[in-house]
């Protein structure tokens, strides 16, 4: 068994550490067997013990390296959301820029980037919305950005020049084309409406936009975007699966939170990750501790430095 692999997924790292323990110990137990006589028998019943947990651990190591590599046959679709967090106007106003920024690196790359659900604040900003990108190493890439971003500017409407700091998460959401979990039909609560749109002969008289309500967890997830009632409750049922995919993950690596002390991040979007210090020209990656200037070519799409940055320091 190549115990280094396992070390260095994440997902695993703690079980291989705690299998290299046992062998550690194993060895010690053999070696006092073999210096001294009178130990002899003594130490066979610990031995047999090692030897079942090392079984159940490489048979749980394994298990997991399978599911994680099912996973993560990159899936090239994702959902990505925006949500206003703390500062008002302001912080809806970010939330807009930074869906603005990710849509101007998805035309980079080449990526397909669809509006699926928005909704804006009384500024003109997103209080939330929703995307699908599309396209090869999507998903790959902005796998790392779910989190909060966090901003320091000088609002437009401040006339004391004080500098405020607002906040808005991100989620990236990964659509499967293998769901690693199933739904219970009983579990799944679906409402239809009219898709809305610009205003007379736009407006769609036929209620294609979908709800799904997931009874035992609350999330509800709307699709709006396509142009019948059975596409979009297949998208809104990927996008269902794909959030309690990620809610998942997320209970998980809690669980491990403190044995992954070399992993950037939680993938929590509850995770302050970054900061856009607009006075000084400054964006910071708190999981990385590095730092990147020229914030308006970035937020014009210029994002593969700090992507590459963060990519290079965790695989």
């Amino acid at each position: 068994m190549n115990l280094d692999e396992f070390k260095k997924n994440h997902k695993t790292s703690y079980l291989a550490e705690t299998y290299e323990r046992l062998l550690a110990e194993e060895k010690d137990l053999k070696e006092m067997e073999i210096s001294d006589v009178s130990f002899r028998g003594l130490v066979d019943e610990d031995l047999k013990n090692i030897v079942i947990q090392k079984e159940a651990l490489e048979k749980q190591m394994r298990e997991i390296a399978e599911v994680v590599k099912t996973a993560e046959e990159m899936p090239t679709e994702l959902i990505l959301e925006v949500r206003a967090g703390a500062g008002g106007d302001e912080a809806s106003l970010f939330a807009e820029e930074l869906a603005t920024m990710y849509k101007k690196y998805a035309e980079k790359c080449g990526w397909k980037f669809k509006t699926l659900e928005e909704s804006k604040s009384a500024s003109g900003g997103y209080k939330e919305a929703s995307f699908e990108i599309s396209g090869k190493n999507a998903f790959t890439k902005l796998r790392y950005e779910t989190g909060v971003h966090r901003v320091q500017r000088v609002p437009a409407t401040e006339k004391m020049g004080r500098v405020h700091t607002s906040t808005a998460s991100v989620a990236i959401l990964p659509i499967r084309k293998k769901n690693l979990m199933e739904i219970k039909p009983t579990d799944i609560e679906m409402e239809f409406s009219r898709s809305g749109g610009a205003g007379g002969q736009n407006v769609n008289k036929v209620e294609t936009a979908v709800r799904l309500i997931h009874k035992p967890t609350g999330i509800d997830v709307r699709s709006t975007s396509e142009r019948s009632q059975a596409k979009n409750r297949d998208k809104a049922m990927s996008i269902l699966i794909a959030k309690l995919e990620a809610q998942k993950e997320e209970e998980d690596a809690k669980k491990f939170s403190a044995e992954r002390k070399g992993q950037i991040g939680t993938g929590d979007r509850s995770e302050k990750i970054r900061t856009y210090n607009i006075l000084q020209d400054r964006i910071t990656d708190h999981r990385i501790k590095e730092s990147w200037h020229n914030i308006e070519k970035i937020m014009a799409g210029d994002l593969d430095p700090i992507i590459d940055s963060i990519t290079n320091s965790i695989e």
